[in-house]
């Protein structure tokens, strides 16, 4: 009535109240009366606010990749982007002036895709495959610190990227090479199990190779030693023999003749003498045995006889 209008703003919403070119009145969640032909309402949502993003890009190895995400942000100063921007509401208090507010998200996309196509771009397809947490926090960090983000009063809270995928026809390539790289690795590790496996069995052989070697050397010892022995066994029986034969061939042959019949019986020293006589047969003309020496020789008894 007669221009005089009622607005009121949720928490999340600044709303400002402008008249001939000043702020009147200002606030998040406000409400009052104001005469609408002199006054310009102002609304600035200060909630946080997501906009999502996709993204066909080249890598440095010109390979096209796919780049999803979504950046967060929020207007810190709504006076700074009320400066710049018209946030203005008809008198409806709902319904904006202009489209500003919708491209206002326009921008700040913008502003990520110049910055992440950078960042793609340094990369080749394979780190770029895996450097999503490191393109998103340079994204951020980088947003953070544009000059057309600071002028609008806008705060970034955070940039993320969902997923970075090649074309399907690289994805396949990238598909089968890994596939031939575990296939090889899984072949090296059977080569190097095997080669294992080997080296076990040749060092097991091998000592058990000198160990007979050593039983051999040990039993050629041995074999030496024993022959040493018997040699030396021998040198000294023949030292003996030869000692033994030397003393009997200087030695006067009734003197062994008298030692070879120590010990004998009876009837041997007879036999011995008998032999005697027969060896001097030529020298004796007549040899008388008396009947009582026969009968005494063949009455011996025969052990005597045979000893």
């Amino acid at each position: 009535m007669f221009g005089i209008r009622f607005i009121k703003s949720q928490p999340t919403v600044h709303l400002m109240q402008f008249r001939r070119g000043r702020i009147v009145r200002e606030g998040a969640g406000v409400a009052f009366h104001y005469f609408s032909p002199t006054s310009t309402m102002v609304a600035v949502p200060v909630a946080s606010q997501d906009a999502g993003f996709m993204l066909e890009l080249p890598t440095a190895d010109f390979q096209g990749v796919t780049v999803q995400g979504e950046v967060t942000y929020r207007v810190g100063q709504p006076q700074r982007i009320a400066a710049m921007m018209d946030f203005s509401v008809k008198p409806d208090g709902k319904t904006y002036v202009s489209d500003d507010p919708q491209r206002l998200r326009e921008r700040v996309v913008m502003q990520v895709n110049v910055i992440i196509r950078q960042a793609v771009q340094a990369l080749e397809l394979k780190q770029a495959l895996v450097s999503s947490s490191m393109i998103a926090r340079a994204a951020q960090q980088q947003l953070a610190a544009q000059p057309e983000i600071q002028a609008l009063g806008l705060e970034v809270l955070g940039v993320s990227i969902v997923a970075i995928k090649p074309t399907p026809d690289i994805a396949r390539a990238l598909e089968a090479e890994a596939r031939e790289s575990h296939l090889k690795a899984a072949d090296d590790a059977i080569y190097q199990r095997r080669m294992a496996a080997v080296r076990n069995e040749r060092a097991i052989r091998e000592h058990e190779l000198a160990t007979e070697i050593g039983l051999e050397e040990n039993r050629k010892q041995l074999v030496a030693s024993q022959i040493e022995n018997a040699r030396a066994l021998a040198d000294a029986e023949a030292d003996r023999v030869r000692a033994v034969m030397e003393a009997f061939e200087k030695a006067d042959t009734r003197v062994v003749q008298a030692l070879a019949s120590a010990g004998m019986q009876p009837g041997q020293l007879i036999a011995q003498a008998f032999g005697g006589i027969a060896e001097k047969a030529e020298r004796i003309g007549q040899l008388n045995v008396s009947p009582d020496l026969l009968r005494t020789l063949m009455a011996a008894p025969p052990s005597a006889a045979r000893n």
